[in-house]
């Protein structure tokens, strides 16, 4: 059999493999998306919800906000728009997390094995996973954020319905052919320095935390290579994403939402590095933990729901444990 036929005869995983890890992570990131999507909407609703109380006080000071709490803001959703609406918007956060998942997975093992290396006994050293999490989550945001970008317009367009202001986009597609059209290919990447920063914190949480414990599981306890090492693992990395990507949110928000002059600059912040400083400063350290609670539920079921996916689909395709 000559060499060429030789590679044919192959399974799919081991003649492309980097392309066959990309293909399952953003499997396991849609399913992960799909399942955890309304925290994501009930979150964004009570926020939005806040705003429109504090704009609306002048007229209407004493009308009663609709919801309180996540859970009654999913139902009431429910009962006043229908069970679909809560998975409106999930499209574009779906690409996105295709291009993200796929990349940061890709990149982080291709870190740990190829570019820093196993130690002589097979391990991977705390400090090389926590290098190797933070570039993979920056790769991953950096081709992700066209996406993210569309994701974030598209959100605002439920707040922009709120205040009774025209939609700008009729969907995904016209989103980003809009955003091309009037900033061209560079107004895709618009604030993608904060948003890498994020990615990178997230991930040392994330891909760093789940590696490390779901590791050291194996090699200290008598726990075995299942669906309960894998659950272990991931509640620890969803915690841990969530205490260090929270500030990250934080500053990221305030960047982003800050008005700007006539050629794009900041009026409030000069950087990322400036607000952290700012907020720090004025606020006390503790303010950059605004948001945890909703950012942890978030992050938690996400993370649980994606690496047991992952782990499951990359057994079942016969592609070796992560």
């Amino acid at each position: 059999m000559s060499p060429a036929e030789e590679e044919k005869s192959l399974p799919l995983p081991e003649r492309w493999p980097r392309a066959s890890k990309f293909a399952l992570s953003a499997c396991a990131a849609a399913v992960a998306e799909l399942v955890t999507f309304p925290l994501d909407l009930t979150k964004t609703r009570l926020q939005v919800q806040g705003e429109a109380a504090v704009r609306g006080r002048g007229a209407g000071a004493g009308q009663a906000i609709p919801y309180h709490g996540m859970l009654r803001t999913a139902a009431g959703i429910v009962q006043e728009e229908g069970l679909t609406k809560l998975w409106q918007g999930a499209t574009p956060a779906i690409y996105r997390h295709i291009v993200y998942s796929g990349v940061r997975m890709v990149a982080y093992e291709h870190i740990r094995e190829s570019v820093l290396g196993r130690a002589e006994d097979g391990s991977f050293p705390f400090w090389k996973a926590v290098v190797g999490g933070m570039c993979a989550g920056a790769i991953g945001q950096f081709f992700a954020s066209p996406t993210d970008l569309v994701k974030v317009q598209m959100q605002m367009e439920g707040r922009r319905k709120l205040e009774g202001k025209p939609l700008r986009f009729q969907g995904v597609h016209h989103a980003f052919m809009k955003i091309l059209s009037e900033g061209g290919v560079r107004g895709l990447w618009a604030g993608w320095v904060p948003n890498v920063q994020r990615a990178a914190l997230v991930n040392m949480g994330d891909l760093t935390t789940y590696d490390s414990v779901k590791h050291f599981l194996l090699l200290n306890t008598p726990l075995v290579d299942n669906g309960v090492t894998h659950s272990v693992a991931s509640c620890c990395s969803g915690l841990v994403a969530a205490v260090l990507g929270t500030p990250a949110d934080v500053v990221k928000t305030r960047v982003m939402n800050q008005p700007r002059d006539k050629q794009g600059r900041g009026l409030l912040y000069k950087s990322s590095v400036d607000c952290l400083i700012q907020t720090v400063q004025g606020e006390g350290f503790m303010s950059l933990y605004k948001g945890f609670i909703p950012t942890w539920m978030r992050m938690a079921p996400w993370s649980l729901v994606f690496w047991l996916t992952y782990e499951q689909i990359r057994r079942i395709c016969g592609v070796s444990s992560f």
